[in-house]
Formats: structure tokens, sequence, C-alpha cells
């Protein structure tokens, strides 16, 4: 059994699909996943699998998702491993005491191409950014809601589906998931 995290994209956000950690958890064990932790109402889950391969875990519990649902959840899973070693790469850890709440992580579903990551242009308002295999670790000057470097940014100009959290979320992610 291999530990893995899910990532969920957009769910109870502004009253928009909606869906309580507790019935997310035992859909998680329907589908087969054991070990289930939720953390916060945004989607993460962290739980055990049989199945290697993340691309193949993230299919099924969208698909589990919309079947519930009937909505659906942009899902990006990676591994425990994959976590710890985006959590070492961090250009900005050494700027984590001063700007822990400025400091995100988004994460991507694969890896964008060369070529999408150095079109990536533009006056971003002091906020800086730094694409590192399927991460994109991002130091904000203000607050991620004044900012150009969203999601959708992201997603649009890599074509690659994407969800972020801030670095508080990334590490409790990391610890949940010991």
């Amino acid at each position: 059994m291999k530990k893995k995290i899910a990532i969920l994209r957009g769910i109870n956000v502004s009253g928009q699909k909606k869906i309580l950690m507790a019935d997310l958890k035992v859909l998680f064990e329907e589908m087969g996943f054991i070990n289930v932790i939720t953390y916060i109402q945004s989607g993460n889950i962290i739980f055990s699998s049989k199945i290697d391969d993340d691309l193949e875990c993230a299919s099924i519990i969208e698909g589990g998702i919309k079947k519930q649902y009937s909505f659906e959840v942009p899902t990006i899973v990676i591994s425990r491993d994959e976590l710890n070693k985006a959590i070492d790469n961090n250009p900005y850890s050494k700027d984590i005491e001063s700007s822990l709440d400025k400091i995100y992580l988004t994460f991507l579903k694969e890896s964008p191409t060369k070529e999408r990551v150095e079109n990536l242009q533009g006056d971003f308002g002091g906020d800086e950014f730094e694409v590192i295999g399927k991460n994109i670790f991002v130091k904000y000057a203000e607050k991620y809601s004044k900012s150009k470097l969203t999601n959708n940014f992201f997603e649009s100009k890599l074509k690659v589906p994407a969800t972020t959290r801030n670095w508080k979320t990334t590490l409790k992610l990391q610890e949940l998931s010991k």
C-alpha cells in the first residue's frame, strides 16, 4: 500500500460543488482506498492505495465523485514522496519565516512542456513564481486573491490542470501523510 494525497480543485468554494468531508471519506473507502484522512473543507485527502499510478487514482476519484454528486471535480493525486520532494525543493524556503502566508504551491496534474513554461511572462506586480516539474512555487507580494497568478492563469498558459494550496496547508498534508 502506498500513501497518497488527493488534492481536489474547486469544492466548497462560495457554496459551489459542496461535499462534506465526512461524506468524501466514506466515498473514498467505497472506492477501495484505506486509511482515509480528510483535512479542511477545500478537498485534501490522505489515503493508502494498492494502485501505484497517480493518474489512475485521480481518474477513479473523479469518476466516483461524478457518479455520487453529478458534477466534475478535477483531482490531482501525488505520492507522499512526491510531496516531500516538493517541500524540499521550495525555492522560497529561505523566506518561509517572514512570508509564510504569502508562499503557495500550485500542483499540476502533469509536467508542462518546456515551451509553455518559457511563455509564462508578464508583469505580475511583484509576485514571483518558479516552475519545478509538476509544481509551481509562488511567492505573492500581497494576497493570493489580488494576484494574476491563479489556477486559471496557470491552466490557460500551461494547458495542464492545476490546484493551489497555501504553504501551511502543504506542510499539514506532509505531517498527516507520515
